[in-house]
């Protein structure tokens, strides 16, 4: 039921104007309504978990431009969890990895984002990628820098 009012109300759904950048970017695959892992444990301002694990949707595309991994909790509406151009300088913050499984976003150790921060986070986009699109995409792995707003919203803290 949860999954047939999610697809109703276009919870997980990529918007139209993600949707009209991708289209045009040469898609490798395109999956909306992707189950999304959210694990925690850790400390940041307003937040201590140990062992948080919550379940999302989002969409996931990739294209032979980019990667593009979102959120959703309300309808019409998705946050980008990565945008992540393929030929972009190299981070170290944020760690992806595609598999047959889909794409693991994973910060190992959150104080390198901010001091103030301890702990780890990870995002699983469950997604099922064939061998023909893993061949396809130009990394497999890849890495990127976020600001702490990242962190903050992942956890569900207020921050500005």
């Amino acid at each position: 039921m949860a999954v047939f009012l999610r697809r109703m109300l276009s919870i997980g759904n990529l918007p139209d104007d993600m949707r009209a950048e991708v289209d045009g970017e040469g898609v490798l695959h395109l999956e909306e309504f992707v189950p999304v892992t959210f694990r925690f444990s850790g400390k940041v301002p307003g937040k201590t978990a140990k062992g948080n694990v919550r379940s999302y949707v989002g969409a996931l595309a990739l294209t032979s431009r980019r990667v593009l991994g979102t959120l959703s909790t309300v309808p019409k509406k998705a946050g980008r969890a990565v945008d992540h151009p393929w030929h972009d300088a190299t981070g170290s913050m944020v760690t992806g990895t595609l598999d047959s499984s889909g794409l693991l976003l994973e910060v190992p150790d959150i104080s390198v984002i901010d001091p103030g921060f301890a702990g780890s986070v990870s995002l699983h986009y469950k997604s099922d990628l064939s061998d023909e699109v893993l061949m396809r995409v130009p990394q497999r792995s890849f890495a990127f820098d976020v600001p702490p707003k990242f962190v903050y919203s992942l956890c569900g803290v207020p921050r500005g």
